[in-house]
């Protein structure tokens, strides 16, 4: 999962901040009201995407509780390798940060995903998952590896451009399946679509939005970015449908 936890505690560090939906000191007004339209610029852009990742046989499996709970484990425990590759991005996120208001959005987004792992190991030993034993899948490496390389290579703004997708995307999924109807009582995939679909979780990916309209600007790296991103969690869906 991809750090609940963290929403409410995040978002307080970004309204702490009075200029934070201004755009930093010093940036002209028309280019502070360009970058808060960024990230909502971004999702239109990749939107093909996101339908094509609702559609997918795998989301569908979730939406209608007939996934094979075989493809399921191997999601819950790739999920896992995954969200350590995304708190080391965080954290190299907050080591770019320039200023205080990054320090306190990125601290407080690095503790959830680092809550979020101790809750993913019950949530694995109750579907019985063997996240000790499992090895790490080729859509799970190239995701994590485009991750890490764009953390330590790239501009903050990349970073942030390479993170939102995942926190967005999700947020779309659970929000557009609950309101399908399809957190039944008896799918038994109902708590994933609940904790996607969260008031919390949509807070959480506001927030990185946020960040990302901070401190990034419309250029062809971000938007290559976020696009990558967002491949990948389609091929990321895609290969836990053999189980």
């Amino acid at each position: 999962m991809r750090g609940v936890a963290a929403g409410r505690s995040a978002e307080r560090a970004c309204e702490r901040s009075s200029d934070w939906r201004r755009g930093a000191a010093g940036v002209p007004r028309g280019a502070s009201l360009r970058a808060e339209r960024l990230a909502r610029e971004l999702w239109a852009a990749n939107e093909d995407v996101a339908q094509a990742c609702a559609a997918h046989p795998f989301v569908r499996g979730l939406a209608e509780g007939t996934l094979p709970l075989a493809s399921f484990r191997s999601f819950v425990a790739q999920d896992a390798y995954f969200l350590e590759a995304f708190a080391r991005a965080y954290g190299s996120a907050l080591a770019r940060s320039p200023d205080r208001h990054g320090l306190e959005a990125f601290h407080a987004l690095i503790g959830g995903v680092l809550d979020e792992l101790k809750l993913h190991a019950a949530y694995a030993a109750r579907w019985e998952v063997d996240l000790a034993g499992v090895g790490v899948a080729p859509a799970t490496l190239a995701y994590t590896d485009f991750l890490l390389a764009t953390a330590g290579l790239g501009t903050l703004g990349e970073i942030c451009a390479a993170m939102t997708p995942c926190m967005r995307l999700y947020a779309y999924l659970g929000q557009t399946l609950l309101a399908e109807g399809a957190a039944k009582p008896s799918n038994p995939y109902r708590e994933w679509i609940e904790t996607y679909a969260s008031p919390d979780f949509e807070s959480l990916a506001a927030t990185l939005e946020a960040l990302l309209n901070r401190y990034a600007q419309d250029t062809p790296p971000i938007r290559h970015a976020y696009r990558r991103a967002m491949h990948l969690e389609l091929a990321f869906f895609a290969s836990h449908l053999a189980g």
